[in-house]
Parts: structure tokens; C-alpha cells; sequence
């Protein structure tokens, strides 16, 4: 039971121990989602599924090397340069992880749609969409305030990783409402897909400059 009241009194008075105890949960849930992207991918033979999965795949290993990285260097305090060049290497690796994204946008943009997806599934994902930007935002906020800089890229994963989560649901929301020969939707889908991508890499610049800073 002690250990138990331990945790709680952690988890809501040390914000850096929050952040790496949720992304150890986040990693069980992206793995989820990689597999049930690959299983479409497999099912439909979709190029668009399998991207996305081969995406959460390495976003599930970035995030699992940052809680490695700091379980290792958490009793080398006096190394907090080792910490910055572990934060550099990650950083750079999320920089070529977030330029692939341009093969997943560029067959959402064509409109090469996989498979028709029912309206439930588009309204579950777009409510947990909803949540998962809400937070990544609230917490991407929050992680200015420490001075661990994997604490922050952790945070800035999760919030890249909630863009992609908008990419897919309008992806998802194209298949429910587009026969797949209508290409009124394109400007739109080109512009805002343009948008979340250049997002995603500005952070991962952004979070490269950072750790070189350090």
C-alpha cells in the first residue's frame, strides 16, 4: 500500500516523473495503434495503413529510447551534458521520422482512399482526436517550465504525435463522405495536410535547436 501512496504522491507533485510514467503508458497504446494500422494495411493492401503503422512503429521506439536514456542517466546527475546529447540525437531522429510523413500526406492528398469506414468508428476517433490535441497542447505548454530536456521532447512527441492523429481522422472522414471519385475536397485536404506536416517538422527543428542550446 506504501508503494502505492508513493506513486500517487509523485505523480501529482513531480511533473518530470508524470511525464515519463505516461509516455510509458503511451507506448502500449501507440504500439495498438501501429498493429491495427498494419492489420489494415495487410487486409486492404493499403500503402496509406501501412505508412502509418511503419510511423507509429518508430514513434513508439524514439519514445521508448528517451525513457531508457533517462532511467540510465537518473543516478548521473553531475553527466547532465550526457542528457543534451542524448535529447540531440533523439531530436534528429524525430526530424527524419517527421520528413517520411510526406508519404502518408502525399496519398491522403491524392485521395487514394483504402477502404469505406462506417460513421461510428469516424466519430470515435474524432472524440478521442478532440482529447489527445487538448492534452498534448495543455502538457507541451507545461514542459516549458522544467529544465529536463527529455521531459520536453517527450512532450513535443506527444503533441506531433496528436497532429498525425488529426491527419488520420480527416483522412477518415474523406472515406466516410467521399465515394472516391470526387476530388472536391482536395484544395482542402492538400492545405491543411501542408499545414500539420509543416507543424510537425518546425517542432522537430525547433526541439533540435533546443538541445544544441543546452
Amino acid at each position: 500500500m506504501s508503494i502505492i501512496k508513493q506513486f500517487v504522491a509523485r505523480w501529482k507533485t513531480e511533473y518530470d516523473y508524470k511525464t515519463y510514467m505516461t509516455a510509458a503508458a503511451s507506448l502500449a497504446v501507440t504500439v495498438i495503434f501501429a498493429f491495427y494500422n498494419g492489420f489494415l494495411g495487410i487486409s486492404h493492401a493499403s500503402l496509406w495503413y501501412g505508412t502509418i503503422c511503419v510511423y507509429y512503429i518508430m514513434l513508439t521506439i524514439l519514445r521508448g529510447l528517451i525513457i531508457a536514456a533517462a532511467k540510465r542517466l537518473s543516478q548521473r546527475k553531475a553527466l547532465e551534458a550526457a542528457r543534451h546529447r542524448a535529447s540531440q540525437v533523439i531530436s534528429f531522429l524525430l526530424l527524419i521520422l517527421n520528413v517520411s510523413l510526406i508519404v502518408p500526406v502525399s496519398i491522403m492528398v491524392k485521395q487514394q482512399k483504402p477502404v469505406n469506414l462506417t460513421l461510428i468508428p469516424a466519430i470515435a476517433m474524432a472524440a478521442y482526436t478532440t482529447y489527445r490535441v487538448i492534452m498534448a497542447s495543455v502538457n507541451l505548454k507545461r514542459s516549458k517550465s522544467t529544465s529536463d530536456s527529455l521531459v520536453r521532447l517527450l512532450q513535443t512527441i506527444s503533441f506531433i504525435d496528436a497532429l498525425v492523429s488529426i491527419l488520420t481522422l480527416q483522412n477518415t472522414l474523406i472515406m466516410v463522405n467521399s465515394n472516391g471519385e470526387d476530388l472536391g475536397m482536395l484544395p482542402l485536404t492538400a492545405v491543411t495536410s501542408a499545414v500539420i506536416w509543416g507543424a510537425a517538422l518546425f517542432l522537430s527543428v525547433n526541439a533540435i535547436i533546443r538541445a544544441k542550446d543546452r
